[in-house]
């Protein structure tokens, strides 16, 4: 089928984001376009990865326990961005996540009993039956029923806009090039962690080493247009949804199973064998996503979580195997450490660790006295045989530099004035509300909320 020349609504992108604008906007009655640059085996971008999204709830629901009130959110979020954060659009965010879970299921997205355990998610954050790729396809199935066209395999390459105004794309669809006008565009093609080039004008030669955990398409073409064409950008070009993610994982799209959940209970050495950070800081799901940036900024990239027998079955098994051996030095050999530099390194620890009563659950009295950095919960002894590790490098998810947007999706210009026709939603535009710092799920969150204003603003354009 050939794409067609002109359309109510052009949707760029084809996850979450994209997906929720697109059926937003023919909901409301627009012709509506998604042009995805994956082919349809690849569609969805990162969202094919996610597990869950965040959502505020006053009273249990089928999903999630007891309640998780707006306030508490806000606070959340306020804790891991320190402040970074517009207010108002954040605000509007968590208020609007109440939604999500009915508005989605609606539309044939299946969630799954509230999950128990060490991610300590069951009260806030809402998971898909089937993982990402089962949201992904109810979305794609859905816009279908309704009418979204929708093109695979095609590429954006410039979008023309004359005094803030959208006029056109110009596309390339298997070779072929195509003009396309629409009344209103909706740009949600993620952020630039695939652009390697990109990455390092920010971060230099160490984002060699960096591993991108979602999809190889995600290469911010589609961003730096609309800084090009005169929109105001938001947000730090070094900050990230970056993770620490099994080294062992391949260099693009291993998705979320090649994160490691262990370092809570570990020690953390870089390749000097020092740590470096409070592995013990908070629960996971509030820190997990600064440990990326954490190993970043150590020699190589690398680092190693080591655990021992008493604590390999407080978190969710790794898709590679652990290193394993039966005495420190052994262990050190199988990763190329110093052997005796790890050794003296785990005796300073354990002659620090204060006695508590250990839960996994909470954020206990198990700490470190005396050392630098400390640990604050969940500090025992590695002193119970065999040891374990995992290699761990840093695993970008997506990008925070993006387009400033209002309330209403709407892409702003340098002066601050809003666009008429030009809105964002998803990772292209999340540095709003995330300019440092990460709660799971809040990326999923902040997509489809946004998508869906944008998608139904648009249709009004």
């Amino acid at each position: 089928m050939a794409i067609p020349q002109r359309v109510d609504v052009l949707v760029i992108g084809g996850g979450n984001a994209a997906l929720c604008a697109a059926i937003t906007a023919r909901e409301a009655g627009a012709d509506v376009m998604v042009l995805e640059h994956a082919d349809k085996t690849m569609r969805g971008g990162n969202t094919r990865h996610t597990r869950n999204l965040r959502a505020m709830h006053t009273a249990p629901t089928a999903t999630l326990t007891g309640s998780y009130t707006e306030e508490e959110y806000w606070q959340d979020l306020l804790r891991v961005t320190q402040g970074n954060t517009n207010q108002p659009l954040a605000r509007m965010m968590i208020s609007k996540s109440a939604e999500l879970v009915d508005w989605l299921g609606q539309r044939g997205v299946h969630f799954q009993p509230s999950l128990s355990g060490t991610l300590s998610l069951g009260r806030t954050n809402a998971f898909f039956l089937g993982g990402g790729r089962a949201l992904v396809n109810a979305q794609y199935q859905t816009a279908k029923k309704i009418g979204v066209k929708v093109f695979y395999n095609t590429e954006v390459r410039e979008l023309n806009i004359r005094d803030g105004v959208f006029e056109s794309a110009k596309v390339v669809n298997r070779g072929f090039f195509y003009e396309i006008k629409a009344k209103a565009v909706v740009v949600a093609s993620g952020g630039f962690q695939s652009n390697t080039e990109w990455m390092k004008q920010v971060w230099g030669d160490a984002a060699e080493n960096f591993i991108i955990r979602g999809t190889p398409y995600n290469k911010g073409r589609m961003l730096k247009e609309l800084l090009d064409k005169g929109m105001k950008s938001i947000g730090d070009p070094a900050q990230c949804h970056a993770v620490a993610i099994d080294a062992r994982a391949p260099k693009f799209d291993g998705g979320i199973v090649t994160r490691l959940d262990c370092v809570c209970f570990s020690i953390v050495v870089n390749k000097n064998c020092e740590r470096f950070y409070d592995e013990g800081e908070d629960f996971w799901p509030r820190r997990y996503a600064i440990w990326g940036r954490l190993v970043a900024q150590q020699p190589d990239q690398i680092a190693y979580a080591i655990i021992d027998a008493k604590v390999l079955h407080n978190f969710m098994p790794s898709v590679f195997p652990s290193i394993k051996a039966d005495s420190i030095a052994e262990l050190a050999g199988l990763l190329d450490l110093d052997g005796n530099a790890l050794q003296a390194k785990v005796a300073e620890f354990n002659g620090a660790v204060i006695a508590g009563t250990y839960d996994p659950g909470t954020l206990d009295d198990c700490c470190t006295e005396g050392i630098n950095p400390p640990k604050t919960h969940w500090a025992l002894k590695l002193d119970t045989p065999p040891f374990y590790a995992y290699p761990l490098r840093p695993g970008i998810t997506f990008t925070y530099l993006g387009v400033a947007v209002n309330q209403k999706a709407q892409v702003l210009l340098e002066n601050g004035e809003p666009t008429e026709n030009i809105y964002a939603a998803g990772e292209i535009m999340a540095g709003n509300v995330l300019g440092k710092g990460y709660c799971a799920g809040t990326g999923m969150s902040i997509g489809a909320v946004f998508g869906r204003i944008a998608g139904g603003q648009a249709a009004c354009s």
